[in-house]
């Protein structure tokens, strides 16, 4: 059932009165009804609700919570913002059930039934080139699979995985831990009003909530409560991700992560999941395999690339997902010095190579 205006207010009027968190507000639904129900209580009533403190019994009956949420409601909306309340048909049934599940959730973009068949993707914001490369690949077969790719919008991991999605011209959905009239990092506007068009930007924090550290280990049971399966590419031992991997196995969801170099910082986090049980996966045919789904032709397989002249292809046969001098290059190509780098420029400008400092060239897929 899609909620009136008049419901969304009750929701919103209840969450905010200070001393009323998940828990007080779903004891409180329990015992009359609705949210509505809770707040048109009289204060005997309310008194009698087993370890309700007195002062939030008064601020319930004071109605002090109304004018808030009307103006919140209204700001939602001439932002172009739905809410979505844990009762609405349009709320994710996967989140729904998953423990500690948000009451509901501001959203830019849409959710759709489809959106049940997702994969979180996270990890580190400074990865290597490897972690990009094998998260842009993931995202876009996953995506091309069918499967929505859910991640954070932060730098790095998530940045890549919500890029390969919208490459593939998939479905993604950023969870964010701030409003969602709010972009961060700031240069991933652009990219936000992307996947709010090719699918949501959802958050359970009002408009205006500004991106501090506490509100990040939260969001993180949001992208795992989405997912059928979370897979983490790259992380430190003490990197945000792992709480992201914790909340996976809380929900009895899959916990997938992606194997790194033997030593490398951002390695360690995965690897260690994987010594505690994570499964090991490297492709998103490996993934799809553990979710029971059979991918539709072409996906798992290597992204199609752009069609290479002649001295293009030469040249991006040499490179490989390891970094290679300028100098190396060019031994192995065996072409014209001349020519080498005007085509390592075309390739960079066709998303195919990036170049590291000190002159090194890696394959960007």
């Amino acid at each position: 059932m899609h909620q009136d205006a008049h419901t969304v207010i009750d929701w919103l009027g209840l969450s905010s009165i200070p001393g009323v968190g998940r828990s007080t507000f779903r004891k409180l639904v329990a015992r009359f009804g609705s949210p509505g129900g809770a707040l048109a209580a009289s204060l005997d009533e309310l008194r009698q609700v087993d370890g309700l403190p007195e002062k939030v019994a008064q601020e319930i009956v004071a109605r002090t919570w109304r004018a808030w949420a009307e103006d919140e409601l209204a700001r939602v909306r001439s932002a172009g913002v739905a809410i979505i309340t844990a009762d609405d048909d349009a709320f994710p049934e996967r989140l729904r059930a998953a423990q500690d599940a948000p009451l509901f959730l501001y959203m830019k973009g849409r959710l759709l039934p489809g959106d049940g068949d997702a994969v979180a993707i996270v990890g580190t914001r400074t990865p290597t080139h490897y972690g990009l490369t094998v998260t842009h690949r993931m995202a876009y077969e996953l995506a091309a699979a069918g499967m929505t790719v859910v991640s954070g919008l932060a730098r790095g991991i998530d940045t890549q995985a919500h890029k390969g999605a919208l490459a593939a011209r998939g479905r993604t959905i950023a969870v964010l831990g701030c409003g969602v009239d709010i972009a961060y990092p700031p240069e991933n506007r652009e990219l936000m009003d992307r996947i709010a068009e090719n699918g949501a930007v959802v958050s359970e924090n009002p408009l205006g909530t500004k991106p501090e550290s506490g509100y990040f280990p939260a969001r993180n049971r949001i992208i795992s409560g989405l997912a059928q399966g979370t897979v983490i590419v790259e992380a430190a031992e003490d990197s945000g991700s792992l709480i992201t991997a914790d909340y996976a196995v809380k929900q009895g969801r899959k916990l997938f992560a992606v194997p790194g170099n033997a030593g490398t910082p951002t390695s360690r986090g995965t690897n260690s999941l994987i010594k505690q049980g994570a499964v090991l996966v490297e492709s998103a045919a490996d993934v799809l395999q553990q979710l029971g789904r059979a991918p539709r032709t072409g996906a798992g397989r290597p992204l199609p690339l752009p069609s290479l002249a002649g001295e293009e292809s030469l040249v991006f046969g040499v490179l490989s997902s390891e970094p290679k001098h300028i100098d190396l290059v060019l031994r192995e190509y065996g072409g014209p010095p001349g020519r080498l780098s005007g085509t390592l420029m075309a390739l960079e400008l066709k998303g195919l190579v990036r170049q590291l400092p000190g002159k090194f060239f890696v394959r960007a897929r």
